[in-house]
């Protein structure tokens, strides 16, 4: 018995979920204009469809698993469960206006027209400010929208904003932030929810290495104590004395996003010949 997912056909996001399996240690094989695999040592099989079309065929249970970006999930609305946020593709949706207007809040949009590809995030949206808009579902090219009368403002997926600005655009309001997720039927079996627990523990396992790092260092006894505070670990540092004496070497594991904020308070405590590495996979 093999769990079917459903991921993305070509795109960053495709690449993206296939480098996730891959680190996984899940071998698939899929040359071009295949539109379905099998993995080669893990009871998966992978189909390569639209994203736009993955919550229904999840919901109707055609497939047993998608990975898609979390607002095509919230836009289509389909009975599905998000197994897991995955940490890559990341995105905003927000809204956008010409750079010329004067904006002081979402009562400006208060009667006006708004291009998008998201209908019904943004209606939901505006439904719950209580501020009546026109949406305008248009299927790409949104940012043009207002420079050709058709709307007097956009909402679409935005990352560095310099579309907007060769658009004569600017960036008034972020709606949504979203995120690569794993979704899933609500009707798995009891054989293929082992299955999915088997590859959620490998993911977790990618993910927890991929937000960690493994650092060692030299520290003086007399300032241990004070050093082991700094540098917790996953639950407490290794310690191991060195030849040098009144010295120790100290093994511990870091957060990514506090990485340097702990390297400073280290060093200010006498901390020397500090390495630092990747951790590859992390089992918590």
């Amino acid at each position: 018995m093999n769990l079917k997912i459903a991921i993305q056909k070509k795109g960053r996001l495709s690449e993206k979920s296939l480098q996730l399996l891959e680190e996984c240690g899940i071998n698939i094989s899929n040359g071009s204009r295949v539109l379905k695999a099998k993995a080669k040592n893990f009871p998966i099989e992978i189909l390569f469809l639209r994203d736009d079309d993955i919550p229904q065929y999840v919901e109707q249970g055609v497939v047993d698993l998608g990975i898609l970006g979390e607002n095509e999930v919230l836009e289509k609305d389909k009975d599905v469960s998000i197994v897991s946020k995955l940490g890559f593709a990341q995105c905003r949706l927000s809204l956008a206006i010409p750079k010329e207007e004067d904006y002081k809040g979402l009562s400006y949009f208060e009667g006006k027209k708004i291009a998008t590809s998201y209908p019904k995030i943004l209606s939901n949206f505006f439904e719950k400010e209580n501020i009546n808009v026109q949406i305008e579902e248009i299927g790409g090219s949104v940012e043009i929208a207002p420079s050709i009368g058709l709307a007097q403002g956009i909402f679409d997926i935005v990352s560095t904003g310099s579309t907007l600005i060769t658009n004569g655009l600017k960036e008034v309001e972020t709606i949504l932030t979203s995120e690569a997720v794993l979704i899933g039927t609500k009707n798995l079996s009891s054989e293929k929810q082992e299955i999915l627990d088997r590859l959620l523990f490998r993911i977790n396992a990618v993910q927890s290495s991929s937000e960690n790092k493994y650092i060692l260092l030299n520290a003086p006894n007399d300032n241990l104590q004070e050093i082991i505070n700094i540098l917790p670990g996953i639950k407490s540092p290794t310690i191991l004395p060195l030849a040098k004496e009144g010295w120790s070497s100290i093994h511990s594991v870091i957060k990514e996003d506090t990485f340097w904020e702990i390297i400073e308070q280290l060093k200010n405590k006498g901390a020397e010949g500090i390495l630092v590495l990747e951790i590859e996979k992390m089992i918590l």
